[in-house]
């Protein structure tokens, strides 16, 4: 079962998880960054970024994600 077996309900509904989902991962990883002073965590900014603007740049890259 592919996305495009989806009904367009599903694919929004979908969609406005992933989005929140990153943006929460985002914000965990710069606080945990803050919190800790580990440098790493503070690539949650790509999530974040990925999540405000809603994009995706792992689709972009593989090419298989159609949401």
């Amino acid at each position: 079962m592919g996305l495009k077996d989806l009904s367009a309900e599903k694919v929004q509904k979908i969609r406005k998880f992933c989005r929140v989902f990153r943006i929460f991962i985002g914000l965990a990883l710069i606080i945990a960054g803050v919190v800790t002073g580990i440098v790493w965590f503070y690539l949650g900014i790509i999530p974040l970024i990925a999540g405000l603007t809603n994009f995706c740049p792992l689709c972009l890259i593989t090419k298989k994600c159609e949401i």
